[in-house]
């Protein structure tokens, strides 16, 4: 009897992960990406709680570790450049400090987790869903490019603006956020440090500067605002709005703006995905195209986390493909939903007494006070990546072999 077969779109973090544990537990797995290519640019993610133990699970936690941004905590700086509040990088799976123990390149993490499905899974590059037809027993995709297949189950693991996802989930709710973030790498100078570093520059806008393990610098200009369609501007409008936007502020955003035009700039209006159910017949959305949380230190966990629960499930009753999606979907819910309620929306401060009111609180955090309420830290909620216990699937020992 031959192995059931699965499509996977998208090649980011969840496709692959899903990919290795799908291979793992008997399918035959197929990962469709529109790019010709695997994206390795992107900004430094971090891993937690249940995501983390996925990578252990999957043998992958010290190839992780190996390519560490070496980003050593959090400052807080002023015009000048000095810190006035300073928070060290966690310990540990699920510190709930701002910086976690394990911090990689979004791209770097996707080549890892690509190296290790790709010896399993056939990889499509430079195509996508055109469309999808189940008829129950199966689902028959159309391909922009190639020839359709038909396949047991389809995963959309996609982005938060997934087009793939619209052709079985139309009705998909996008809750704009108010927020913009424009990210982009720029060359290393003496003055950048291990630390990420934020200026407060005023009306809803912040300046973030962060290290990387490959010689450059991260750098993302983030603003809260009233308004929307960032996303539909071409390359050159995006630009001359931020130009515009950020032309008074100081510290290092002149050498952010002239950096600008570099190719590695992406432009994203934040937004949350809201759906009433994950699954549809032999369909599912896993990752930010089901519940996209936001840029707030949770994606990258839930991905993986979603990942290794999906497959789990298929792989436990592979001829109950609407079963499994409706287990993974109960088991992933609750921590997804709480992710969601963290929208650090008074971490842009637009009017000058608040952030004056914030810098204020910031140095009393940052200082005694601050540090001795953090050894009390166990006595509060823990932070969405710890309220999942991964369930024990039979192939925990041998995803990606």
């Amino acid at each position: 009897m031959s192995a059931p077969k699965v499509l996977v779109s998208g090649a980011s973090i969840a496709g692959p992960a899903a990919a290795s544990w799908l291979a793992a537990a008997g399918w035959d797995v197929t990962v469709v990406e529109r790019f010709d290519h695997l994206r390795d640019e992107g900004q430094n993610v971090d891993v937690r709680g249940a995501g983390r133990e996925v990578l252990r699970r999957m043998g992958l936690e010290d190839a992780v570790r190996g390519h560490h941004t070496s980003e050593t905590g959090l400052s807080f700086v002023d015009e000048d450049g000095r810190a006035y509040a300073t928070f060290p990088a966690g310990v540990g799976d699920s510190d709930g400090a701002p910086t976690a123990e394990l911090e990689i390149l979004r791209g770097e993490l996707a080549r890892v987790l690509y190296d290790h499905s790709a010896g399993s899974a056939e990889y499509r590059f430079g195509d996508r869903i055109a469309a999808l037809h189940d008829d129950g027993s199966g689902v028959d995709v159309e391909f922009a490019h190639g020839p359709g297949r038909r396949f047991d189950a389809v995963v959309i693991a996609e982005g938060s603006r997934s087009r793939s996802r619209d052709l079985v989930f139309p009705d998909a709710v996008l809750d704009e956020l108010g927020l913009v973030g424009a990210y982009l790498t720029i060359p290393r100078t003496a003055s950048d440090d291990r630390q990420w570093r934020i200026f407060f520059a005023g009306r809803g806008r912040l300046v973030h500067l962060r290290p990387d393990d490959v010689g450059s610098t991260r750098a993302m200009l983030s603003l809260y605002t009233d308004l929307r369609g960032f996303d539909h501007l071409d390359r050159e409008n995006a630009v001359a709005l931020l130009r515009a936007t950020y032309a008074d502020v100081g510290w290092e955003a002149p050498r952010i703006l002239a950096d600008l035009d570099d190719d590695s700039l992406y432009v994203d209006q934040i937004a949350q995905v809201r759906l009433p159910t994950w699954h549809r017949g032999r369909v599912a959305v896993l990752g930010d195209a089901a519940w996209c949380a936001g840029p707030f230190g949770t994606g990258t966990t839930s991905a993986l986390a979603g990942a290794y629960v999906l497959a789990g499930e298929l792989g436990t009753t592979p001829d109950d493909v609407p079963g499994a999606f409706a287990r993974y979907e109960s088991i992933l819910r609750p921590m997804t939903e709480l992710a969601q309620t963290f929208v650090p929306r008074n971490g842009h401060p637009r009017v000058e007494w608040h952030r004056t009111l914030l810098r204020t609180g910031l140095r009393v955090l940052g200082g005694p006070i601050g540090r001795a309420v953090g050894r009390v830290r166990r006595q509060v909620p823990p932070p969405p990546v710890d309220v999942l216990t991964l369930p024990d699937y039979p192939v925990r020992a041998t995803a990606g072999v």
